[in-house]
């Protein structure tokens, strides 16, 4: 406690990271489609676009695991509440969108999330049609979202987790949900709190969005779009985050875009093109997509890599192996530094990465069991690929 109650109003020093105007990867924002939420990875895969074996693993990919299954199970338990009454008359706030931004932001961090950022809500970033996920045939539902603002919430994975773990591993599910589940706690407190000041207001989560989440947390100023396909790198977390938003007319500030050199980085580093199981991240250069600029990501690959793990319950590889995904120590403050502000620093940090051994596990911080539940049933067995508890060790 005495920790947070010293810190700045911010967890991070995002006042350090240069700003900018325009996105550091070309948007065409007349050439950008909406797209509808079936066209997802996971989506497509329910509705059997990538073959039987997938359409009946996603089914129970996140359940498999407990710790997972337990996590995604509040994820649903919450769902009621993302919208709701707004109040009949809005409370005496002051006059000043800047306050209430930080005001907004403020409210979020006490409510333990990790970073926080606000942009201007593009129609482009509103899904088209929703999916039913578990009625995939249904008529897809068109989306109407008028909101002027987003709010992007962002929780970190838990770095102490992800140095005991392949990537790929039993544990990986889980820390997915439980960012999930918390960023939607956080995004449903903080849009039910918005509804009671007098303003419409609606929290977005996993599997519950109704957005396209990557250029909300891009133009929010909360990161860079990386190699990763469509994944936002934050300049102190990395990719080791998930995250909700809430979207509202309260009259907010956006804040700026952000440069810390990630462009640059990403084109020399490739180590999650190097490092991904299923081979479905590029190691070549970016193309247009839809009127993004983005590096290539083969979803078909990613998702059956994530849903069709049958060594472990979902995947992590390339937020482990990052070379940004790192603890907010002295020393990574300080090579985080010298990678924003320089070039040749970043080549020397990514030969670092690698001599130094990151992105391989250190078994002896494992905590967790890895357990499966094999044919659904609440029966948990010992995945056939562990010998026994702890044995890396």
């Amino acid at each position: 406690m005495a920790g947070y109650l010293k810190r700045d109003w911010e967890p991070f020093p995002m006042d350090t990271i240069k700003r900018v105007d325009k996105p550091t990867t070309r948007i065409d924002e007349d050439k950008v489609k909406r797209v509808s939420e079936r066209e997802a990875g996971f989506c497509k895969a329910a509705a059997g676009d990538y073959g039987p074996k997938l359409q009946k693993e996603v089914r129970r990919f996140v359940e498999k695991h407990p710790l997972s299954a337990a996590t995604a199970a509040i994820r649903y338990a919450m769902k009621p509440l993302v919208d709701g009454l707004v109040a009949i008359q809005k409370a005496p706030l002051p006059d000043d969108p800047a306050l209430l931004s930080r005001h907004i932001k403020e409210t979020a961090y006490f409510l333990r999330a990790d970073a926080v950022g606000i942009c201007e809500l593009p129609q482009y970033a509103v899904y088209s049609h929703k999916f039913d996920f578990k009625n995939p045939d249904a008529p897809p539902v068109p989306i109407e979202l008028k909101h002027k603002y987003a709010i992007a919430i962002l929780v970190d994975q838990d770095y102490r987790t992800s140095q005991a773990y392949t990537g790929s591993d039993w544990i990986s599910n889980a820390m997915s949900m439980m960012s999930y589940a918390t960023s939607g706690f956080i995004a449903i407190i903080l849009a039910d709190y918005i509804r009671r000041l007098g303003y419409p207001a609606k929290a977005h989560y996993a599997p519950f969005y109704d957005i396209v989440v990557p250029p909300i947390i891009l133009l929010a100023g909360l990161g860079e779009m990386s190699r990763i396909g469509d994944t936002v790198v934050h300049p102190f977390l990395g990719p080791r985050f998930k995250a909700a938003v809430v979207t509202t007319d309260l009259p907010l500030l956006p804040d700026k875009l952000i440069d810390f050199g990630l462009q640059d980085f990403c084109s020399k580093c490739k180590k999650c093109a190097r490092e991904c199981p299923s081979g479905a991240i590029s190691d070549g250069k970016k193309e247009m997509y839809n009127g993004y600029e983005r590096w290539p990501l083969d979803k078909k690959k990613c998702t059956g890599m994530r849903v069709g793990n049958q060594r472990g319950s979902g995947c992590g590889t390339c937020i482990k192996v990052c070379p940004w995904s790192k603890p907010y120590t002295l020393f990574h403050r300080a090579v985080g530094w010298a990678m924003r502000h320089s070039a040749i620093a970043r080549r020397f940090a990514i030969w670092g990465d690698d001599l130094l051994g990151y992105g391989k596990p250190d078994y002896k911080n494992k905590w967790w069991f890895d357990l499966e539940d094999v044919n659904g049933n609440g029966v948990l067995e010992i995945p056939k690929n562990v010998k026994s508890e702890f044995e890396e060790r």
